[in-house]
């Protein structure tokens, strides 16, 4: 399957012989489907490039996986390609938690968008971010407030990664 970057986003077209995009969507709930195309996010077609179920093309050339990488790295996302990539390999369905927050909603093995609600908010922190508590206090709040857990994905120096399933109680 191919797709085209443009930024940030990876478009995949839907045509009259290829219906796969709508697939991909609908069974493992990758992207956003517009009339015309799947839209991914980078971290999204990366992880497709990564398991050979996407090429990537930019200016009608074939990225190089490496080059996709190092565009990650660029953007200082890499943390979130490798958890997002943890947990998609675990089976998850993984969305964007943006309006939360967070960098992504996390749904349980079975669940999806408009199937049930996400039980997780994500938040990856590198291993040597300091931060502050009221941050910290706020990212809780906010996971309570909408009747999710907040998983806090730590990156260590080696890129392995540690979760944290922070609950509110009531003291």
């Amino acid at each position: 399957m191919r797709g085209d970057l443009y930024d940030e986003i990876v478009t995949v077209p839907i045509t009259e012989t290829s219906r796969r995009p709508i697939a991909l969507n609908e069974k493992s709930h990758f992207g956003k489907l517009t009339d015309k195309a799947l839209e991914l996010s980078l971290i999204e077609a990366a992880y497709l490039m990564k398991n050979n179920r996407l090429d990537i093309y930019k200016d009608n050339v074939k990225c190089e996986p490496s080059y996709i990488i190092n565009l990650i790295k660029e953007r200082d996302i890499y943390g979130k390609f490798l958890v997002y990539s943890d947990l998609k390999n675990r089976g998850y369905v993984i969305k964007t938690g943006f309006k939360y927050g967070s960098e992504f909603r996390l749904y349980e093995r079975g669940l999806a968008p408009g199937k049930g609600h996400s039980n997780y908010l994500v938040k990856v922190v590198y291993e040597k971010y300091e931060i502050n508590a009221l941050d910290f206090a706020s990212y809780v709040r906010v996971a309570h407030g909408v009747n999710k857990n907040l998983l806090l994905a730590v990156v260590d120096d080696d890129l392995d990664i540690t979760y944290y399933n922070i609950e509110w109680t009531r003291p």
